[in-house]
């Protein structure tokens, strides 16, 4: 492709903006305009988007971190590439905004860490998991040891990288490295239809349930439990739990704004 063209395509239709990672002939691997691409959008999402859509063109979310521009750094140039992903997959997970990942062929090292940010992922049969960083010599530096090991587990993460062992999508579902798993070019349609369910929530508590659960899972449980308090209470003392119960009573669906 040319140096011309996104590496990530945008369009919004309604609610729900769509993001493709756009280096098919890489596999859509991650380089550093992606990442600043995605730092870009994240870091201000535009007015009256209320979910987003994260695929991959070219039938591959993501081979993973693109290894060509990593050769040769310095320790420090190493540890702020890697904060600076821990940034940007911040930015998705706690944004505010639901993100709807559509997994297909390679999701792989960095491109897992970016799946495991997103809060809903759908894979679709034929999808690869795999964190193959071990095998060239590196470790992990996009959030894997939080977000993944959150998922599957220490123990599993530790496995899987020692290995480099290869996940399939239906032993990823399992996993639980996928919330729905979808045949062959049916995630697009399926993630569509989620994220539209998502996009109807109110916005308050989906922003609340986006800050709140990732982080009161890290706590004591008696401060989680006084965290899930707060956020209860916020919840309730707006227009949007007053809508939401009047809808109720009233047997409709809510129209939160």
């Amino acid at each position: 492709m040319s140096s011309d063209e996104p590496v990530l395509e945008t369009h919004i239709e309604g609610p729900v903006a769509f993001l493709a990672f756009n280096r098919p002939a890489k596999r859509n691997a991650i380089n550093d305009r992606t990442v600043d691409a995605l730092q870009a959008f994240f870091g201000a999402v535009p007015d009256g988007v209320r979910v987003v859509v994260l695929s991959g063109n070219g039938g591959h979310f993501s081979a993973g971190l693109d290894l060509s521009e990593q050769v040769q750094r310095e320790p420090q140039a190493v540890m702020r590439h890697s904060r600076n992903w821990h940034a940007v997959t911040n930015l998705i997970q706690f944004g505010g905004v639901p993100v709807v990942a559509v997994m297909s062929g390679a999701v792989m090292g960095g491109g897992l860490e970016i799946a495991a940010a997103c809060h809903v992922r759908v894979a679709e049969s034929g999808t690869l998991f795999r964190m193959p960083e071990a095998q060239r010599g590196i470790f992990v530096g996009g959030g894997a040891t939080v977000r993944l090991s959150a998922i599957i587990g220490a123990d599993r993460l530790t496995e899987m990288m020692l290995t480099g062992r290869t996940y399939s999508a239906e032993e990823g579902h399992q996993l639980g490295l996928a919330h729905y798993l979808v045949g062959q070019g049916e995630g697009l349609e399926k993630t569509r239809e989620l994220a539209l369910q998502i996009a109807g929530n109110s916005t308050t508590i989906n922003y609340l349930i986006i800050q709140s659960i990732a982080r009161i899972a890290r706590m004591p449980a008696e401060d989680g439990l006084y965290a899930e308090s707060l956020a209860a209470a916020l919840s309730q003392t707006g227009a949007d739990a007053e809508e939401g119960l009047r809808a109720f009573l009233e047997k409709r669906k809510p129209r939160f704004a």
